[in-house]
Formats: C-alpha cells, structure tokens, sequence
C-alpha cells in the first residue's frame, strides 16, 4: 500500500505563505468552504474568533493550504500546509524543498522571488548542476535549480 502525504509548514502568518508559495509554485490556494464555517459556528464546534477575512473571503485563522491548480477538487492531492506557531524560525531548517525550474533560468527567477520577499542565501553546484538556496519571506529554505 502507498500513502498520500501532506508537507507542514510551521509559520507566523499562515494565509501570507500559502499565496507566496501558490505563486511562487504555480499553484493554488485551496478554497474554504464558506457554509461548512459557518456551518461549525452554528453548531458550536467553532466561534467567529476562529476565523478571519483574508482577501475579502472568511477563513480558518490556523492554516491554510496550496495544491496544484487541477487536483483541487481530488481528495488525493498534493499539499502543502501552513499553520501558524508563538515562536519565530531560529534555526536552518531540516527539511526543505526543491523547485525545478523546468528550464527556466535560474537566475531570472532568482531575481522575481527576491523582488517578492525572498532572500538570497548562496549558490551550490555539483558536477554541472547548480541551484541557488534561497529563504522565503519568513525565512524557510528552498533551492531552485
């Protein structure tokens, strides 16, 4: 047996990573179903305190998540969650991603993901291969090659 799984990103504001990293990707950001909110309000396993408006829309505050734009309906998606936490990133990360560029340059794309918030970290290369590792807005490592 296979199992699907989902990657975790402990963040300070979860809805601010998920659009970065939907855009960054190509991605999009799952959709909330408003009647199911509103539906956990009415029945008292949520309160209002729980939500927020983001991008003119009611939202979970603890998360948010992005997916390739055509498995948005599967229920066997590829995810990417952001849920937030009280503390601050203080150390490198242990796990990070890698986005293959499919033939883009690397730097071009270097220099539209530092105009968005991302910073520059170093270049690598081994054999021919080079990538940049780069951090997003808070922080996170990730290589694009």
């Amino acid at each position: 047996m296979t199992y699907n799984i989902q990657m975790a990103v402990d963040c300070k504001d979860a809805h601010a990573q998920a659009d970065w990293w939907a855009e960054t990707l190509g991605w999009a950001v799952e959709p909330t179903d408003q009647d199911f909110i509103t539906s956990m309000i009415e029945q008292g396993f949520a309160t209002d305190a729980d939500t927020i408006v983001h991008n003119n829309v009611r939202v979970w505050k603890d998360g948010a998540a992005i997916c390739p734009p055509d498995q948005v309906e599967s229920k066997a998606r590829q995810r990417i969650l952001f849920q937030p936490v009280p503390e601050s990133k203080s150390v490198k990360n242990r796990i990070h991603w890698d986005v293959r560029l499919a033939g883009e340059d690397k730097d071009e794309v270097r220099a539209r993901l530092e105009a968005r918030g991302a910073t520059f970290l170093y270049s690598e290369s081994q054999g021919p291969h080079g990538w940049h590792t780069m951090a997003d807005p808070e922080g996170n490592e990730f290589c694009i090659s």
